[in-house]
């Protein structure tokens, strides 16, 4: 640990967060103590602060107050986790309609984000500074479980246009003085790729950030061009957003010489939980309760799949209560050998619209698709898109030409699990265009 990296995260950061009117130095340093409770205490926790959380909202946030008349929902009398499920789901369709009504009569300083829209029209929605106060000093306190701290040098591979469109005087200084390094996922042509491995191993960062298809392609790309990236002294590589699948992480752990952090979270639901050194996915406990439901909305116990409900307990000027974040999922009801108190996600299985419906009903992960083309010699990208039962498109990149035996692979591998009578359209695109946030999915399912 550097004087520079010490005095970034001793002086210039606490002076930056104070300066922006965020709590995060004092959240951070009671979550760096509490993580170590043991699992019912850490329950206890959670459960003052949904009372305390629950309590507010019905006493100031209009839709609240409305609702929890109408259901005679008193939140001072929440004596479990699970009094919860006397509420409704909020979804999307719910907070475009109410918008207004979920603000905070004291609400200050409201922020307006969005989501990116990428399973539809995009989500407008509002942050206030004690929201974002937790979710920094969570995001630090996972970060410092890889032995890496705000001021160590870090390389970010990121799309969205939020980040992007303000990099403005201020923010350019800030970045440079965290030692904070942005590169466009947007561009990700052959020649920026070329760029950013040469300037990886110019700025020798002890951390990346990124999505994991943008980073996997930089270690694609420099084990091609050999470019050696795995001497440099990169820590930890953290990747989110998107589903990190297997052999992304083995081509960023062999490109870089460093373990992969994945974490899980978003704009709209906040940072929810993060890997450690131990390999589990801990939950963001102190701020977040986590719950499985299936499609009709009921809770499922720990081990089964479902869609992932969050409650973030820290939203009280614009509240996401029992947000359907679209993400599918499974909690665990096991410990994690770290010996944090914090319970653990055991997976995170994609977006609901990542799954796919062959023609008999059977619903399969559009992993199954996949590995029909990941491995396939000539394929240099490609995205597999269900239209429909009936039909199936597949536009492919090749890495020279795309030829009758190809498609024909394509078709015979993907009806093979979606259906002999399914049509299977096979499409050569020179490149496949990223979503508006900057991310890639390779299975998109419109069915």
């Amino acid at each position: 640990m550097s004087l520079y990296q010490k005095a970034v995260a001793g002086l210039l950061f606490p002076l930056h967060e104070k300066l922006k009117g965020h709590d995060t130095i004092a959240v951070h340093k009671a979550m760096e103590r509490s993580q170590w409770l043991a699992p019912e205490a850490m329950a206890q926790l959670q459960l003052d602060n949904l009372r305390r959380f629950l309590t507010k909202i019905g006493r100031t946030v209009p839709y609240y107050q409305k609702l929890f008349a109408d259901l005679g929902f008193n939140p001072e009398g929440v004596t479990s986790v699970a009094d919860l499920q006397r509420l409704p789901l909020l979804d999307k369709a719910a907070i475009r309609a109410h918008t207004e009504q979920l603000k905070a009569q004291d609400a200050q300083g409201l922020k307006r984000f969005n989501t990116g829209g990428s399973s539809g029209e995009p989500l407008i929605f509002y942050l206030g500074n004690e929201r974002v106060s937790h979710d920094v000093a969570a995001k630090r306190r996972a970060t410092r479980w890889w032995g890496v701290d705000i001021g160590d040098r870090e390389i970010v591979v990121w799309g969205s246009p939020i980040e992007l469109g303000s990099q403005d005087r201020v923010r350019l200084l800030r970045d440079k003085l965290f030692r904070t390094e942005l590169l466009s996922a947007f561009e990700m042509s052959q020649a920026n790729l070329q760029k950013f491995a040469e300037r990886i191993r110019q700025f020798r960062p002890k951390m990346l950030f990124g999505y994991p298809s943008s980073l996997a392609l930089i270690a694609q790309f420099a084990g091609e061009q050999g470019i050696a990236l795995d001497g440099l002294g990169i820590r930890v590589a953290f990747v989110t957003s998107e589903r990190l699948y297997e052999h992304q992480r083995e081509a960023i752990e062999n490109a870089f010489g460093c373990p992969v952090a994945n974490g899980y979270g978003g704009r709209d639901a906040g940072f929810i939980a993060h890997a450690c050194p131990a390999g589990s996915l801990h939950i963001t406990a102190e701020d977040m309760v986590v719950e499985i439901v299936d499609p009709a909305g009921n809770v499922l116990p720990a081990g089964e799949s479902g869609e992932i409900v969050v409650t973030h307990l820290f939203t009280s000027e614009f509240p996401f209560v029992r947000y359907r974040t679209g993400d599918v999922g499974t909690l665990s009801d096991q410990p994690c050998t770290c010996g944090r108190g914090l319970p653990v996600l055991a997976s995170v299985e994609g977006r609901t619209t990542d799954f796919v419906t062959a023609a008999d009903g059977t619903i399969l992960h559009g992993l199954a698709l996949i590995y029909v083309l990941r491995d396939m010699p000539g394929v240099a990208n490609f995205r597999i898109v269900q239209e429909s039962l009936e039909l199936t498109r597949v536009e492919v990149v090749p890495i020279e030409e795309l030829t009758s035996a190809m498609v024909s692979e394509i078709e015979s591998g993907l009806r093979a699990r979606l259906g002999l009578g399914v049509i299977i359209e096979v499409i050569e695109v020179l490149e496949i265009a990223r979503e508006a946030s900057g991310k890639f999915r390779y299975v998109v399912s419109c069915a």
